[in-house]
């Protein structure tokens, strides 16, 4: 009777935890990586270049009207660097 039930957590913690703990470290590695230059798009959907990075938070210009946006570093959804974007 308890044996299915025993068997049911590790196979919820291979297939469901494990994969999304994956996923955060490779974001947090991403945010760490992130310098002036790079080519950014946030939650919200907003693409930007970075200009400053500061403890929390990065201030990104948004083309066409080179408008500067300050936002938190937890918002940065995807990072393209500016050696990646050249070559295309």
């Amino acid at each position: 009777m308890l044996l299915p039930i025993l068997l049911f957590i590790p196979l919820l913690y291979l297939l469901m935890i494990r994969p999304q703990q994956k996923r955060q470290k490779q974001w947090q590695q991403m945010l760490t990586g992130i310098k002036s230059g790079d080519r950014v798009t946030t939650a919200g959907g907003i693409r930007g270049t970075i200009l400053s990075i500061k403890d929390d938070s990065i201030v990104i210009r948004v083309a066409p009207d080179n408008l500067k946006l300050e936002v938190a570093k937890s918002a940065i959804a995807s990072v393209t660097t500016q050696e990646g974007s050249s070559n295309s």
